[in-house]
């Protein structure tokens, strides 16, 4: 056995070890939240990865994205989460899509494929991609919004309906509501948004302009992001530890 692994095995056992290493998780958008469930998977053990994502690196990701740093700036975030994952686990397959998912995009999703991590910020996408993985009876995980948020004690796992508070949850609770989707896991806060501090913000907001920039740090989307891969591993171990 890769000693690389042996602590986990001493936790989960052989059965474990195989059964994450037959595994194949689909991971849509590799930013904050997303990189931090590839991270995850690859030292939990998964064996197989499908990675979507149509960005490259900038500057500004720097300070909460685990692939974003001043020599991978300008890069697609596919490639250099890919070439993490294989100096992680050289054994790993990956597949990556350059592309975001929309609804007239299709034939990314294998059907072998055993969980789906949506990490993705367009709501259209968001919605598309659960109703294919309900389609193909693949289990998905959702992440709700993380930005402007300062607290990660606040984050929650429930499901889409129990939700309260986070803004894109209420706007996915309604969607999937009148599309029949009875469900879908999701990690969510509990924070109310903070405001932005920027003065150039303040003042866009003051004339009507409710766009701007969203608010950031390292350790929310971070955590949401490995409370995501625990759920997927731990889901994926039911019955077999």
């Amino acid at each position: 056995m890769d000693d690389r692994f042996i602590r986990t095995k001493a936790l989960i056992g052989e059965e474990g070890i195989k059964k994450l290493a037959n595994s194949k998780v689909a991971v849509f958008g590799l930013g904050g939240v997303g990189g931090h469930v590839c991270e995850a998977l690859a030292r939990g053990g998964i064996g197989s990865f499908i990675l979507v994502d149509k960005d490259t690196i900038s500057v500004s990701n720097i300070n909460r994205q685990i692939i974003a740093v001043d020599d991978t700036v300008g890069r697609y975030k596919t490639d250099v989460m890919m070439e993490r994952i294989l100096s992680i686990n050289s054994n790993c397959n990956v597949k990556m899509y350059n592309t975001f998912y929309l609804p007239s995009v299709s034939g990314i999703i294998d059907e072998d494929t055993d969980y789906i991590v949506d990490a993705i910020d367009t709501i259209s996408g968001k919605i598309q991609l659960v109703i294919d993985a309900n389609n193909m009876s693949i289990p998905i995980m959702s992440s709700m919004g993380t930005g402007n948020k300062l607290e990660p004690t606040l984050l929650e796992v429930s499901d889409i309906y129990k939700t309260s508070v986070c803004p894109l949850a209420k706007v996915m609770r309604k969607e999937l509501k009148t599309r029949n989707i009875e469900k879908l896991k999701v990690i969510y806060s509990k924070e109310k948004p903070r405001g932005s501090k920027l003065p150039e913000e303040k003042m866009a907001e003051e004339m009507g302009n409710k766009r701007g920039i969203v608010g950031s740090i390292s350790f929310v989307p971070s955590v949401a992001g490995l409370i995501i891969a625990s759920e997927v591993i731990k889901d994926l171990l039911k019955g077999v530890i």
